[in-house]
């Protein structure tokens, strides 16, 4: 079967390399730009899995799935490609202000919505701690204990580099008989004839025309994030992916930040720490959303500098850091619906969706690919 991949971020590439693993698929990639662009590129990395508050459903079925495939994918596409993956283990650190929701007080009942989420992550086959602010202080003095009233570990999250995951997956999949086409635009997905399939009158896309030219195929996914609404709008069938645009911060301190030989990713109200070596940290990121409905945002460096400061006042000796560099990106958010976008698009029998993650695209990614290869090879 021949299956053709719109969009190379990093669902994209992770579909190509989890299709690439079965047999008798041709697959190709397209893109405009080059792999790892657009909100992958601007992503921290941050994979809040059993910390997050999902416990049943589909959205804590794909955590789970993905938190746990990256134990075992990374080690496996840096021995496939010679490329080290910058891979956290160390966890994440979740610090609670005085206004944490949900509170670490304990309600009624006498226990916290903290410890029933401990208790069922437990059942699971995972932890979480819970830390007073005690503990804390001794074991990451770095953090400014006024406003902290204490704080959640979870061991079992991960970190890691979008972009070297990214490039990684696409060298992988080139290993395993993958084409990767970029600088390749799709001009239009209606092209005739369209006919129906045996399912129930649905229509079957045979090709869509390229600025390479036609390419036909059994399967087409769309994977291309806000550019998924114009390919869907060519099908008559317009899925609604609206921009938020996200900050960040580069910051080079020079040491560690506390112990140097625990450096989980800190988190609180929304900042992510993110230490990447070398006493270099990643410090974001901003939701900015567009206030006219437009498609532009332009990058508010008010609210950057909140981050900043917001970062500051968690880890003090951040304020004698330098910034190295900052960087923005547009995450594709479903308008009216839950993120991601994972299922058929109405109306046709062999175009897929794998679209609209908003700032969960490398987390999700090998669930979203785990997926995406159950509906191809069922």
């Amino acid at each position: 079967m021949n299956v053709v991949i719109i969009g190379c971020g990093v669902v994209g590439a992770a579909i190509a390399y989890e299709l690439s693993l079965a047999k008798g698929l041709k697959i190709t990639v397209l893109d405009k730009q080059p792999p790892a662009q657009a909100s992958t590129g601007a992503a921290l990395g941050v994979l809040m899995s059993i910390i997050s508050h999902k416990i049943k459903g589909k959205a804590w079925q794909m955590r789970q799935t993905s938190i746990q495939r990256y134990e075992s994918l990374i080690p496996e596409l840096e021995e496939l490609t010679n490329r080290k993956i910058p891979f956290n283990r160390q966890g994440i650190l979740m610090l609670l202000t005085g206004n944490a929701d949900p509170p670490l007080e304990r309600g009624v009942g006498g226990i916290s919505e903290w410890e029933k989420l401990s208790e069922i992550r437990h059942s699971q086959g995972y932890q979480l701690e819970i830390w007073d602010a005690v503990k804390l202080k001794k074991i990451c003095p770095q953090v400014d204990e006024t406003q902290i009233i204490g704080a959640i570990y979870s061991p079992q999250d991960r970190q890691l580099d979008p972009t070297a995951l990214t490039l990684a997956f696409v060298e992988a999949a080139q290993h395993n008989g993958v084409t990767f086409k970029f600088g390749v635009n799709v001009l239009g997905m209606t092209p005739p004839p369209l006919t129906a399939s045996r399912e129930g009158g649905e229509k079957f896309c045979q090709q869509m025309e390229t600025t390479e030219g036609k390419i036909a195929a059994d399967w087409f996914v769309v994977a291309a994030g806000l550019g998924s609404s114009p390919l869907s709008a060519q099908l008559h069938q317009m899925i609604d992916i609206r921009p938020v645009l996200g900050q960040a911060l580069h910051l080079r301190l020079g040491h560690s930040l506390g112990n140097p030989d625990f450096q989980p990713v800190i988190t609180g109200n929304d900042v992510h720490i993110v230490p990447v070596g070398g006493g270099d940290y990643w410090v974001g990121a901003t939701v900015e959303f567009s206030t006219n409905g437009s498609h532009e945002i332009l990058p508010n460096k008010e609210q950057l500098e909140s981050v900043k400061q917001q970062a500051i006042a968690f880890c003090p000796d951040l304020a004698n850091a330098t910034t190295i560099r900052t960087w923005s990106g547009l995450r594709p958010r479903p308008e009216g619906r839950p993120a991601p976008i994972i299922e058929k698009l109405s109306g046709f029998s062999n175009v897929l969706l794998a679209t609209g993650h908003y700032r969960n695209g490398v987390l999700l990614a090998p669930a979203t690919a785990y997926a995406i290869r159950e509906m191809i090879i069922s």
